[in-house]
C-alpha cells in the first residue's frame, strides 16, 4: 500500500522528470558512440578478418532483438526506473569490458548482452517519454529523441579528444566514458517513474491494428537511416566519382540536419501540426533523393543529404508519440512492438542495399530507398485518417 501511495503521488510531468528522461537517451547514444572507437581494437585484440568481425557484430543486433519485445513488460512490473538504473549501469561495464576482452569466447556472450541491454534502453526510455510527454500536455519527443544523438556526437567526439589530444590509452578513455555514465544514472534515477504503463497482462510484445502499420513507419525510417550511414561513403566515392577524403560528408551532413530538426522539432510541431511535419517531410526525404541520385553539381547532391535528415528527423519521434492516442495496444507492449520493428530495418537495410547493389548498382539501391519514402508517406497518411 505505501508503494502505490508513492506511485500515486509521483508527478510524470514534473520537470525534473523530463530531464531524467532527457539524461536517459543521452546515455543511450553516448554509450553506443563510445562503443564505435572500440571495433577495430576488439577485431586486433582478437587477431580476426572482416567476415568474424562481422558475424561478432551481429551478435549486437541480436541480443537487442531478443530483449526489445519483453522490456517494456519488464518496466511494466518493475517500473521505469528500477529498469533504466540497472541497465544504464550494467551498459557502462558491459562498455568497459568489452575495451578489456581477448578472448572469441568471451567476446560473444559480452556483445549479445551488450545489445540486450541496449535494445532494453531504447524501448523502456521511449516508454517513459511517452508517458511524461501525454502527463506534460505538450510535445517534448522529438527533443528526447535529439538527445540520442547528442550523447551520440560527445561519445565519439570525446573519445577522439582524450585519445587523440590528451593521449590516453583506449582502457583509461573507455573507463572515463563509463564513469561519466553511471554517475549520470545514479543522480538523474530518483526522478525516473517509479512505473511503467500498461501491458493488458501479455509479456510479448507483437503488433496489432494501427501500431502494426506505425512499427512499417519505424522499419523504413531506421532503414533509411543505417542505409545512408553505412552506403552513402560508397555511393559517393565509387559513384559519384568523390575523392576518399570526403566519403564521411554526406553523413555528416545527413547527421547534423537530423540533430538539428530533433531539437527545434517539438516547437516546430507544435506551431505547425504534426501531419504537415511529417507528410511534407516524407516529401522533402523523397525529392533530397532525387537531388542525391540525379544532382549534376556537388551542392546540389549536398542539399539532398541536408533535405533527407531534414524530413526524416521527426518522423520516429512524431510516431512514438502517436502511439499515447491510439487504443489498439496498451503502451507498455506498443512502444517495445514498434521499437523491434524499427531495429529489425537498421539491421535489413545496408544488407538489403548491398544485395540490390550487387545485383544492379547504387543508382537502384538508393532509388528503392526513395521510393520507401514515398511508401512512407502513404502509410503514414492512412494512420492520421485512423487515430487523430
Amino acid at each position: 500500500m505505501t508503494q502505490s501511495l508513492r506511485e500515486a503521488e509521483f508527478n510524470p510531468a514534473d520537470v525534473w522528470t523530463q530531464h531524467a528522461t532527457r539524461a536517459v537517451f543521452f546515455i543511450g547514444g553516448f554509450g553506443a558512440a563510445s562503443w564505435a572507437p572500440l571495433v577495430p581494437l576488439l577485431r586486433q585484440r582478437l587477431a580476426i578478418g572482416e567476415d568474424i568481425l562481422g558475424l561478432l557484430l551481429l551478435c549486437i543486433g541480436i541480443g537487442s532483438l531478443l530483449t526489445m519485445p519483453l522490456s517494456g513488460a519488464a518496466a511494466v512490473r518493475l517500473g521505469c526506473r528500477k529498469v533504466l538504473t540497472f541497465s544504464s549501469i550494467a551498459f557502462a561495464l558491459l562498455l568497459f569490458l568489452l575495451s578489456q576482452v581477448s578472448d572469441i569466447l568471451l567476446a560473444i556472450p559480452v556483445l549479445l548482452l551488450f545489445g540486450a541491454i541496449m535494445g532494453c534502453i531504447d524501448v523502456v526510455a521511449n516508454v517513459q517519454a511517452v508517458i511524461v510527454e501525454k502527463a506534460a500536455g505538450k510535445r517534448l519527443m522529438s527533443g528526447m529523441h535529439g538527445l540520442w544523438s547528442v550523447g551520440g556526437f560527445a561519445g565519439a567526439g570525446l573519445f577522439g579528444v582524450w585519445v587523440g589530444g590528451l593521449g590516453f590509452t583506449p582502457t583509461v578513455s573507455t573507463l572515463i566514458a563509463t564513469g561519466i555514465m553511471v554517475t549520470v544514472i545514479l543522480f538523474f534515477a530518483r526522478f525516473l517513474l517509479p512505473y511503467g504503463g500498461e501491458a493488458g497482462g501479455k509479456m510479448l510484445a507483437v503488433p496489432k491494428g494501427i501500431v502494426a502499420f506505425v512499427g512499417v513507419i519505424a522499419c523504413i525510417a531506421f532503414l533509411v537511416e543505417g542505409a545512408i550511414m553505412d552506403w552513402s561513403g560508397v555511393f559517393l566515392t565509387t559513384v559519384r566519382g568523390f575523392d576518399m577524403s570526403m566519403a564521411g560528408t554526406g553523413f555528416t551532413v545527413f547527421s547534423a540536419a537530423m540533430l538539428t530538426m530533433r531539437l527545434v522539432g517539438d516547437k516546430l510541431v507544435q506551431k505547425m501540426g504534426q501531419k504537415i511535419i511529417i507528410l511534407g517531410g516524407s516529401v522533402l526525404a523523397f525529392a533530397g533523393f532525387l537531388a542525391v541520385i540525379f544532382a549534376p553539381q556537388a551542392w546540389l547532391l549536398y542539399a539532398g543529404f541536408f533535405a533527407i535528415g531534414v524530413g526524416s528527423a521527426n518522423v520516429v519521434p512524431v510516431f512514438f508519440s502517436l502511439l499515447g492516442k491510439q487504443k489498439d495496444m496498451p503502451i507498455g507492449l506498443a512502444v517495445p512492438a514498434v521499437s523491434t520493428l524499427g531495429y529489425l530495418g537498421i539491421l535489413m537495410g545496408p544488407a538489403a542495399i548491398g544485395a540490390l547493389a550487387h545485383a544492379t548498382s547504387l543508382y537502384a539501391a538508393f532509388g528503392l530507398l526513395a521510393g520507401l519514402v514515398a511508401l512512407q508517406l502513404v502509410i503514414a497518411r492512412y494512420v492520421y485518417r485512423k487515430v487523430l
